[in-house]
């Protein structure tokens, strides 16, 4: 029998953009079906081409989404933390897990199984259409994953994740901003499509042409606007 979800857990699901706006007569019905999973640290939750048996939340910590290469590289299509929900696709096309997810961090997650949310899905056709929605969002999202690694260097990638890690995540001093690196240049690399040396050689680069300062994986951006003009001259 699935374990019941707790109160925080039924919080957390109403902001779940497939699950927002259900009855609580609606949300009963998750709350009997949810079942609590913990994984840790580097984790894998499922693997590319296994088959699909559900969709996941994640309660706490972080999931990363990858595709990998014969050879061993990975490409990081997402990186999921609290509220995001992870494989709607194969569980409403059938298929298999088309890439494979791993908990970055020891993360919580709520797992709900295809059968139960097919039938949600045939009581409550709206929770249908929320997933293709969000589907279409995220087939933007990897359209956009797929111009850059097409049309863009190494180095214009590499720019454009600083400086969305320096709006995002970063702490403002002036016109710089200091922001953390990934654990390492391996997870670096994986995120913007390419390989660990030429990751270490871009920001070297950047850094002896004064566009940034580092210190393990702490970098500091002394002029962020400086920073940003790079991409306009990649164009």
């Amino acid at each position: 029998m699935p374990s019941a979800a707790n109160t925080s857990s039924l919080s957390l699901l109403k902001s779940v953009p497939i699950f927002s706006g259900l009855s609580e007569p609606e949300f009963a019905f998750l709350a009997a079906r949810v079942v609590p999973r913990t994984f840790g640290a580097g984790e894998i939750i499922f693997g590319e081409g296994e088959p699909c048996v559900g969709l996941y939340v994640v309660e706490t910590g972080n999931v990363r989404i990858f595709k990998s290469s014969a050879g061993g590289r990975e490409q990081v299509l997402s990186i999921d933390g609290p509220g995001g929900s992870i494989a709607e696709l194969p569980v409403f096309d059938g298929g298999a897990y088309p890439a494979s997810a791993q908990a970055i961090t020891s993360s919580n997650l709520l797992f709900f199984s295809k059968k139960d949310f097919h039938s949600l899905c045939l009581q409550h056709p709206e929770v249908a259409l929320k997933v293709l929605r969000l589907v279409g969002a995220r087939l933007r999202r990897l359209v956009g994953i797929i111009e850059q690694l097409s049309f863009t260097t190494v180095r214009h990638r590499l720019v454009a994740m600083l400086v969305r890690l320096a709006k995002s995540n970063g702490a403002r001093q002036g016109s710089g901003v200091t922001l953390t690196l990934p654990a390492n240049n391996n997870e670096l690399a994986a995120q913007i499509g390419t390989v660990r040396e030429l990751v270490s050689r871009n920001l070297s680069r950047l850094q002896a042409e004064g566009l940034i300062q580092m210190d393990g994986r702490t970098i500091v951006v002394p002029d962020l606007k400086k920073l940003e003009g790079e991409l306009d001259l990649a164009q």
